[in-house]
């Protein structure tokens, strides 16, 4: 017989939290505390060592790497109470999600609502396992800000699709096993002919040639199609439906852009800490330069609130069944003072913060001036700052009518 005890919601919290931290002792690796997921870098995937490879394999096989996934299809099947208690004790241990990439942040979640039951059993439990990466084919060289401008054509062939464009700012196209794309099937209708369709990357006919950015690294490519074949099956919803399933896709992006994902863990380490390094300090250690403090408490103040907002709106998204145009000001927010961010470190660290290579340097200093320059990016891609105002304007105020 139950007991009062045991429907009692904090109790199955608590024992839950139990079931973390044992899960944690057992398997984290010591040796991994402090470090994060090599294979969502960047500057692409690192080959794992036995502690990584230990450490992705048991995450995966509880589910954990993506926590509120469906448990059917690789997932948890956590509540969000659970899951944020699941963060909460990585964090106590200094562990990370070693399950990420395009296919967490992005294509799973579109696919989980859009995709056929045999498209969910074939290629989520992949993502789940972190044993799959995925890319985004969607810009193009004249398809940018107007994505819904793009011209690779799909051409039916009954029983598959005859692929032929180019895509580029492929993010991890060189490195990643298969790419989610928007593609053209109709070309009399600018947004009703597009499809969105699964493209293997090792296919015959798909050619990627990486793009060298101004912070040195090339996690980007242009990728060509020539005669690439796509089954049928491939093809996710149905065709002409595109637009619609692409731009979902975009929601999940720009919240995990945002202070509501990856740039919440980007910025873990707080200006002051990183300010005493380098600034005199006063006889209590704080910073004796009042202006810089004063500068450097109003920027945590605005971060620290932007990432409660954040936390809040995309639970209430979620509640409500999954993201929402709320997504564009997170993102419009969030990178933005992600880049502010980086210039006050450039400035705190005056000479320090201007190197490249050499000597003279330490790593920090030297990822830091890269991530200055990465970090102008942010605001471009995903879709640019301009795009998310007219988005804000028209889906969020009901300003004007739209597409």
């Amino acid at each position: 017989m139950a007991t009062q005890l045991d429907s009692n919601p904090a109790s199955d919290l608590d024992s839950f939290r139990d079931e973390v931290r044992q899960f944690l002792a057992e398997n984290f690796p010591a040796e991994l505390k402090g470090t994060n997921n090599a294979l969502s870098s960047v500057e692409g995937p690192t080959e794992e060592s036995p502690a990584q490879k230990q450490w992705r394999e048991a995450m995966g096989e509880r589910g954990w790497g993506t926590p509120t996934w469906p448990k059917e299809y690789g997932g948890g099947g956590l509540t969000r109470k659970q899951a944020r208690v699941l963060d909460e004790e990585m964090a106590k241990v200094g562990a990370y999600n070693p399950i990420g990439g395009m296919g967490v942040m992005m294509f799973g979640p579109t696919l989980l609502e859009y995709g056929s039951e045999a498209q969910k059993k074939e290629h989520i439990p992949l993502i789940t396992r972190g044993e799959i990466r995925w890319c985004q084919g969607y810009s193009e060289p004249n398809a940018g800000s107007d994505l819904a401008n793009l011209q690779t054509f799909a051409e039916d062939k009954g029983d598959h699709y005859l692929v032929n464009g180019q895509k580029t700012w492929t993010s991890g196209g060189q490195w990643a096993d298969k790419c989610f794309a928007i593609v053209r099937t109709d070309k009399s209708d600018k947004h009703r002919g597009i499809s969105f369709m699964l493209i293997d990357m090792n296919a015959p006919g798909v050619e990627v040639r990486p793009i060298q950015m101004i912070s040195g690294m090339s996690p980007f490519c242009e990728t060509f199609f020539t005669d690439v074949k796509v089954p049928k099956e491939n093809l996710v919803g149905e065709e002409g439906q595109g637009w619609t399933i692409g731009k979902r896709l975009l929601q999940h992006e720009r919240t995990n852009l945002s202070g509501g994902g990856a740039l919440a863990r980007l910025m873990g380490t707080s200006l002051a800490d990183v300010a005493k390094k380098y600034v005199e300090l006063d006889g209590d250690g704080a910073i004796a330069d009042k202006v810089l403090r004063d500068r450097i408490a109003d920027f945590e103040i605005r971060w620290n609130s932007f990432l409660l907002t954040a936390r809040r709106a995309t639970e209430e998204s979620k509640a409500a069944g999954g993201v929402s145009e709320i997504s564009s000001v997170l993102k419009k927010l969030g990178t933005k003072l992600g880049q502010e961010r980086a210039e006050l470190i450039i400035e705190i660290a005056g000479m320090q913060g201007l190197g490249w290579e050499g000597g003279g340097f330490t790593e920090a200093e030297l990822s830091a001036v890269r991530a200055w320059l990465f970090g102008k990016a942010t605001t471009i891609y995903g879709g640019s700052t301009e795009i998310q105002n007219n988005i804000i304007a028209k889906r969020v105020l009901g300003m004007l009518d739209h597409q």
